[in-house]
Formats: structure tokens, C-alpha cells, sequence
């Protein structure tokens, strides 16, 4: 049994490995593939360190850095149902394989959110794709119609107008992605805005050769002569093997707390797949971190390599009187200490601080 198992390979999963090796953890790192939803980004120009750079490429640099450290990656197979069990987890994949661990940092990203219309998922690779990056080239000369109002969208077109005879952008909104994509794609000869219409239909036979689209306004139906569809409607987390297991949100978010933590001792998630808000590689990256240094102060405390109790502790503050319970702005707020697991209730209101084990409580509620 290793002491940390990492499920996902994106921007979260590969930094939580970095900090997890760093801290000389045995550690596992389990993904159906390296790099996760970056891998499908043309270009990222908002990422420290780099003024532009290609997704893939990002990712290849975080692999390498992850390389660098002595720790086991399993890659091709997908987690398919996490448990508990005796003294932590196990993991079992679609390979039919199982691996255990005592704590686990869930970072499995999301995957691009189908259209659910007929024709599409018969033409499936077939003309209907959800990565210009990757299939864009394939289509160059044709017309296509790339579908949604978002980043994602907005980034597709950018790639389609430069090679495409003709781009139709087609949104059931206003644009809705960032002023600055917009201004990238208005203007440009070859494309075509068709805003407040929904698709109707994916049509072709062996291959795609048009869709049929509804104004929602006029209600008025047209049919648009394509040999591609991108699909960018936004995505859907890669939570279903965990849903019977940990809480999710309405939109299938795994919820954690500030400290990453899922409300199971031990199994603490990170990244896209969680309702963190703010969907981007750097808070990805840097909940990663958050994540593993927490399951490394969690493995601490299994192990009782910190000799305090906890009911030292609570003396220890209590002993503290006015500071212990001065360091809040709400009475009922909670904190807990990093080190020993201690957690107190606020009951007094004041401007003083928090303090256990030498260090700093953390607010983990409000």
C-alpha cells in the first residue's frame, strides 16, 4: 500500500505529485492519459512563466518535472470506482486493476460537454469533433460550424477562420466569452455569427454535410452546408466514480472545503473537478499543491509523528483564554489546527488570532 494515490494526470494531478514526492511520500499517480484538458488548448498566453505557450507543451513540462521525482505513474487506465477500505483506499480501474493507498487526492479535470442532438454522436469522429486543436487542420478548405458562445468557442473559431473556407459560429446566446477572444474573430471575412440559435440536427449520412439550425427569435429553421461541427459547449466533470461515495453539486462537482477536503478523512480532491470556482491552469496547479500538502499533514497525523495530543491542545488554548477566541469576525465559525487535527468553535468575537501547535488555525467553515 503506497501513502498517496493521485487519480488524474492534468495540471492539479501532476503538481500534487510534484509536492507529494517532495515530501518523500510513496506515491501514485493513476490517469487515462497526461495533461488532461490543456492538451486540447492552442494557445495559453495567461499562464506565469510564459507569455505564450502551446497546451501540450506546457503539459510535456510538467511530465518531465514529475519524472524527475521517484515516484510510480500508471497511465492508460481510468479510475472506475474508488472505496474505502481498511487503513485507506482502494482504487479500481477499467483494466480491471486495483491499487490502495491510505489517503487519495481525486483530480480527474472534465471532459467537453456533448451537444445531445440527432446525428451527432452517429457522426461522431465523423465530421463532429470537440477539439479544434486537435482536428481543426482536417477541415482546412471546408466550410464548418463551430458551436457556442464561450472561450472554448471563440478560441475554435480563431483556429477555424485562419484555414477554413468558411466558419459558422453558432451560439443560443450573446457572446459570452472574453473581450479580448471576440475582438480576435469579429471582422474576419469567412465567418458567419448566427447568435440565439439552437442546432437542430447533425445531418450526413457517412459523413457530416450539414446542420440544421433555428432561429429562436423568428423560429424560422435554415440548413448550413458543413463538412465539420466543433462542439464547444463547455464541460462536464469526471466525477461519476466517485458520485455513490463523496457529495457532489448540481453539476457534479465534487465539494471540498478550503483544505481540499471531501468530508471523508483522507480523500481530498483538487482542480476543475471540484467546485473550486474559477476554472484555469494556475488555480488548478496551485489547488494541486493545497491538496497534497494537506494529505501530507493528514499522513503525519496517522502516523502520530507529532507527539502534542489533541487534548493538549484544547488546554493549550484554553490556557490562551482571550487569544484562542479572539480571532474571528463571526461568532460559530470553525477552525482546526494543520498539525494535530484540533477543531474549535468560535464563541467570542475579537481581533486576536487562532494559534495550535505554533502555528496559525485555519478557518475551515463559516
Amino acid at each position: 500500500m503506497c501513502d498517496l494515490m493521485i487519480i488524474g494526470g492534468g495540471p492539479a494531478g501532476m503538481t500534487a505529485a510534484v509536492y507529494a514526492a517532495r515530501k518523500k511520500l510513496k506515491t501514485l499517480l493513476i490517469s487515462k492519459d497526461i495533461g488532461g484538458q490543456p492538451n486540447l488548448t492552442a494557445g495559453i498566453e495567461n499562464y506565469m512563466g510564459y507569455q505564450f505557450i502551446e497546451g501540450l507543451e506546457l503539459m510535456q513540462k510538467f511530465e518531465e518535472q514529475v519524472k524527475q521525482f521517484p515516484l510510480e505513474m500508471k497511465i492508460g487506465g481510468m479510475v472506475s470506482n474508488l472505496s474505502q477500505i481498511d487503513g485507506g483506499f482502494a482504487a479500481k480501474t477499467d483494466k480491471n486493476e486495483t491499487y490502495q493507498a491510505k489517503a487519495a487526492i481525486i483530480a480527474t479535470g472534465k471532459r467537453p460537454r456533448p451537444l445531445n442532438v440527432p446525428g451527432e454522436e452517429k457522426l461522431r469522429a465523423r465530421g463532429v469533433t470537440y477539439c479544434a486543436v486537435c482536428d481543426g487542420p482536417l477541415f482546412a478548405g471546408m466550410n464548418v460550424a463551430v458551436i457556442g458562445g464561450g472561450n472554448s468557442a471563440l478560441e475554435a473559431t480563431d483556429d477555424m477562420i485562419k484555414i477554413a473556407k468558411h466558419v459558422y459560429l453558432i451560439t443560443l446566446t450573446p457572446l459570452t466569452g472574453d473581450p479580448i477572444l471576440i475582438d480576435k474573430v469579429k471582422g474576419a471575412k469567412n465567418l458567419t455569427v448566427f447568435l440565439e440559435h439552437e442546432v437542430l440536427e447533425i445531418k450526413g449520412e457517412d459523413f457530416v454535410e450539414g446542420v440544421r439550425v433555428r432561429d429562436l427569435k423568428s423560429k424560422q429553421e435554415k440548413e448550413l452546408e458543413v463538412g465539420g461541427v466543433f462542439i464547444e459547449i463547455g464541460l462536464i466533470p469526471n466525477s461519476e466514480a466517485f458520485k455513490r461515495m463523496i457529495p457532489l453539486n448540481r453539476l457534479g462537482e465534487i465539494e471540498v472545503n478550503c483544505a481540499n477536503e471531501t468530508g471523508i478523512p483522507g480523500l481530498f480532491a483538487a482542480g476543475d473537478v471540484t467546485t473550486v470556482p474559477e476554472k484555469q491552469i494556475v488555480v488548478a496547479a496551485g489547488e494541486g499543491a493545497k491538496a497534497a500538502l494537506q494529505a501530507h499533514r493528514y499522513l503525519q497525523r496517522l502516523e502520530n509523528k507529532f507527539p502534542r495530543s489533541k487534548q493538549n491542545c484544547k488546554r493549550r488554548n484554553k490556557e490562551q483564554g482571550k487569544e484562542a477566541k479572539m480571532g474571528v469576525k463571526k461568532i460559530g465559525e470553525k477552525y482546526r489546527c494543520n498539525v494535530c487535527g484540533n477543531e474549535v468553535t468560535v464563541t467570542k468575537v475579537g481581533g486576536g488570532t487562532l494559534v495550535c501547535c505554533g502555528q496559525d488555525m485555519e478557518r475551515i467553515s463559516l
